[in-house]
């Protein structure tokens, strides 16, 4: 079972086939970024006046759920800002060695990008602090009585920080960020308009109404959606179809398993659990992520707020619980329990 988890279609999470096949989808300036208008008016201006002023932008942290577009919005302000974009995340850097590298190969404004910044340790957090504050790293040379501090100047920089958990970022850290962006979730027509791009790209023809099946099934994430076009491309050049048209697009998706909201076997299960294993629940977070072979975090990150959005099911102190929703999606009879 672990392993069909980890092979899901409808995953928020980045796969190695996202890194080595995404980035000739990804936008490079907001004219081509859909969506997130209200991130994008404040960002042109924020940006338009530091170049004015021939400042680095303020630190950003960008947050929301996977998938919504943080490293690629990185990357448009980057290209914005006309300066160079470094990437890396929160568990590659593991020492404060491996900030100081980092910090010093930057130029003047240039931009250094960590997702996952809530993973981050201690250690190398604390070296942050400084370098966001003052554009200069602390160094400690020798140990005990003898050790010496040593401050190095670096060049002005913009961190911009992405995380799906704001609430485990540390309160001092977070305070140093001048700018927060909270990504939401898109709608249906922001998903087809996504999807057209990139068809366009890929150079296939997709109709309006392809477009918009896919945008229904991509659980608001345009992520998602991408890694659909691409497989139902597959699908369509399979059976020599010229374009992909509602009637190709519900074929391909439903021989990958997606249903009409979007939900996989790896949903339909966690649901099941609740419901005929646990009598609908509550059910505690380590037993589902137990019973599916998964991590918790990544049943929190990823698996629920999808079925939360839906109305699927609740988080209680108790632990999680199928709604009535739930229930009538599977065609199971719904009993409302009595409070004990």
């Amino acid at each position: 079972m672990e392993k069909e988890f980890e092979n899901r279609i409808v995953t928020t999470k980045k796969t190695e086939y996202d890194v080595e096949h995404d980035n000739n989808l990804r936008p490079k300036t907001f004219d081509e970024y859909v969506g997130q208008e209200e991130i994008k008016k404040r960002m042109k201006i924020f940006i338009h006046s530091a170049k004015e002023r021939g400042e680095p932008l303020d630190h950003v942290l960008l947050y929301g759920a996977p998938g919504l577009g943080k490293t690629t919005l990185a990357g448009v302000i980057a290209n914005e800002l006309g300066v160079h974009l470094k990437i890396t995340s929160g568990p590659a850097i593991e020492k404060p060695g491996d900030v100081a590298a980092l910090l010093s190969g930057l130029k003047k404004n240039d931009v250094l990008f960590i997702d996952e910044i809530h993973r981050i340790n201690k250690a190398v957090e604390e070296v942050l602090y400084p370098a966001m504050e003052d554009f200069a790293l602390d160094i400690i040379i020798g140990k005990g009585q003898g050790a010496k501090s040593l401050r190095l100047d670096l060049p002005p920089f913009t961190l911009i920080g992405a995380t799906t958990r704001t609430g485990l970022l540390s309160s001092p850290l977070r305070d140093r960020f001048g700018m927060l962006n909270r990504l939401e979730m898109y709608n249906d027509d922001e998903l087809v308009e996504i999807i057209k791009r990139s068809a366009r790209i890929l150079n296939v023809s997709i109709k309006n109404e392809g477009a918009m099946e896919i945008a229904k099934r991509s659980r608001k994430t345009p992520r998602i959606a991408n890694r659909f076009l691409k497989r139902i491309r597959d699908y369509a050049q399979y059976v020599k179809a010229e374009e992909i048209d509602r009637q190709v697009t519900l074929k391909a998706l439903n021989l990958l398993s997606v249903d009409k909201n979007g939900l996989d076997k790896s949903d339909i299960h966690i649901l099941e659990i609740i419901i005929k294993s646990f009598d609908g629940g509550p059910v505690g977070l380590d037993t589902i992520a137990a019973m599916v072979g998964e991590e918790s975090d990544t049943l929190v990150d990823v698996y629920e707020p999808y079925l939360l959005q839906l109305g699927f099911i609740n988080r209680t102190p108790r632990g999680r619980v199928a709604t009535r929703l739930a229930y009538e999606y599977l065609g199971i009879p719904f009993e409302k329990k009595e409070d004990m």
